[in-house]
């Protein structure tokens, strides 16, 4: 059992508190977390991006999406921690498993500044509970502390409208829902709308603030205390408890209970995904057009990449992080390149199958001249945000791996190549990647496609390709990922991802441009198993990779990508 799961219980028992839970996540519902918030792995020794923790006297319980249930089944070996699988059949959400736990006089706990109103609100309703400490925050000595980035500007070059013009949009929006105030808590949001990035959060290029708009000024709260004309950060929650009567428009999923809890009853709140969150998954032309370019670098880095890797004469002296410090070198040298997107997901043959597996210097794998290796990687550049996987054959590969990689090809294809009526969600194109994979009775535990922001997060909606993907229709100027896998345990795993960008074609159908290029790997292809258009379209994607990256590239490595690039046999 970890020591931290006792330190709490100890903690828990000392305030006569019955369950303590710790969500993953900031002040602001962020994705990606600062190591300041990383509570919930430092309890659990989890470290997957999501996941809720519960604790009680005498269980712990971890609850986590299917993209990391063999990862979390790992780490939480030996830990006192049972792993709950999420969506999976008999397995009780957190509100029901505490239903079940917790009696009429236990008290819950929570830090109600990273929980959101909206769950915060449900638990409230269903058990006594306080939602101000911090008690992970009490027995990590040596937790890490924030140093606030500095805040730099974005041009109209790379953004394409100005802060104001965001602004005098947000405020039109504010006068159709006749809301006085409008709070934004969403660090991607407030980065989008003025314009402004930062280091907040390791590879996304934030920074911690809080906004709060009216017809007629705007206040922004950043920890970044040099910004000038910029509030303190948390003097937020004071300024929400000085206001005396009006409409509040706010997102209760994003907001967090603490600070929804700050604003009077006097002041009436209306529930609305923030404006600025469609508002920027429209990409305009200016920003289409620079993260074109950022996908054309990223597109050079990566083929170096796999030129490399795939001529390598030993490939036993490599492992896993070597790989990706190599890949993440190709990047570095790329004009305007500012980080990576996110820890570089580089796994060989079973390890390729955890679907967010981050290696560790004590999971590295050594990489032999046969099966899968799965890299799953992206770029922050001066002009736009880059996130691809490509699924790399090291050697020979047995007869399922090649018809398991065909299969999530045609799935790819045949997302890529859809025509679909305005009004199509992400929901319904979906089941259009996954029916190659079904018909062979697979399936993945992921959606297929999420948004992307640009010089923002590389996981972004409101738009996702997904079941879930119900409520928003994909349109013009959305850039998605297109990235069908199949995960076998203990022995490989494939996922394909591009980005694709949603058009319009003359007859008002909508459908996709593939915005990232580089080539799949002609190993693991059977090209039998493709239909003539799925050829097709590969002999054609394929000419357009060598088309655009040949003049960026050394001639040794386009000499090897006019290879790989040729029409399929």
């Amino acid at each position: 059992m970890r020591k931290q799961l006792t330190d709490i219980r100890q903690v828990m028992a000392d305030r006569g508190i019955s369950a303590c839970l710790i969500p993953t996540t900031d002040f602001h519902n962020s994705e990606y977390v600062n190591d300041y918030f990383k509570s919930r792995e430092y309890i659990s020794g989890f470290t997957g991006s999501a996941g809720t923790l519960v604790v009680t006297s005498k269980e712990a319980k971890l609850w986590t999406d299917g993209r990391y249930f063999l990862q979390a089944a790992a780490e939480l070996y030996g830990s006192g921690i049972d792993l709950m699988k999420m969506g999976q059949p008999d397995v009780p959400t957190v509100s029901e498993w505490l239903a079940s736990s917790l009696n009429d006089v236990d008290i819950l706990a929570f830090d109600g500044r990273l929980v959101s109103s909206t769950l915060g609100a449900t638990l409230a309703g269903k058990f006594k509970v306080i939602y101000d400490v911090d008690l992970p925050g009490e027995i990590w000595p040596d937790r890490p502390q924030i140093a606030p980035s500095k805040i730099y500007p974005l041009g109209d070059d790379v953004t394409g409208e100005s802060a104001a013009s965001k602004l005098a949009r947000v405020r039109q929006f504010m006068a159709a829902k006749q809301a006085d105030y409008h709070l934004i808590t969403q660090l991607e949001d407030i980065a989008w709308l003025y314009n402004l990035r930062g280091n907040d959060i390791p590879h996304t290029p934030v920074f911690f603030a809080f906004a709060l708009i009216t017809a007629e000024e705007d206040r922004l709260y950043v920890l970044d205390g040099s910004f000038e004309g910029g509030l303190p950060y948390l003097q937020i929650f004071e300024d929400l408890t000085k206001l005396t009567s009006g409409t509040m428009l706010l997102n209760e999923e994003a907001v967090g209970y603490a600070l929804r809890k700050a604003i009077p009853a006097s002041v009436e709140v209306i529930d609305h995904e923030n404006p600025c969150t469609l508002m920027k998954a429209l990409k305009n032309q200016a920003e289409i057009r620079a993260t074109k370019n950022a996908h054309l670098k990223d597109g050079a880095a990566m083929t170096e990449f796999l030129c490399w890797l795939k001529t390598h004469e030993d490939k036993t002296q490599l492992t896993e992080i070597t790989a990706a410090d190599y890949l993440a070198s190709c990047r570095a040298k790329q004009p305007g390149f500012r980080d990576i997107s996110f820890a570089t997901i580089s796994g060989y043959a079973g390890n390729g199958a955890i679907v967010h597996y981050d290696p560790t210097p004590e999971t590295d794998t050594q990489l032999r001249p046969e099966g899968f290796l799965l890299v799953d990687s992206g770029g922050q550049y001066e002009d736009g945000t880059t996130d691809i996987t490509r699924t790399i054959a090291l050697g020979p590969l047995t007869d399922e791996m090649k018809r398991h990689y065909t299969a999530v090809l045609k799935g790819h294809i045949t997302l890529a190549r859809a025509k679909f009526t305005v009004g199509t969600t992400g929901a319904d194109l979906d089941k259009l990647a996954r029916k190659p994979l079904q018909d062979m009775d697979l399936d993945y535990n992921h959606g297929t496609g999420h948004g992307v922001g640009h010089l923002l997060s590389v996981h972004e909606g409101p738009q996702t390709i997904s079941p879930r993907g119900t409520k928003y229709a994909l349109q013009p100027g959305m850039i998605t990922s297109n990235e069908p896998g199949v995960y076998i345990e203990n022995s490989h795993g494939i996922r394909l991802e591009n980005e694709i960008l949603c058009t319009e074609d003359p007859l008002g159908r909508l459908q996709f441009e593939t915005i990232t290029f580089c080539p799949f790997d002609r190993e693991a292809i059977l090209g039998d198993r493709l239909t003539a258009d799925e050829r097709q379209w590969i002999d054609n994607y394929h000419a357009e990779v060598y088309d655009k990256l040949a003049p960026l590239l050394d001639d040794s490595v386009r000499s090897w990508l006019y290879k790989e690039t040729r029409k399929l046999p």
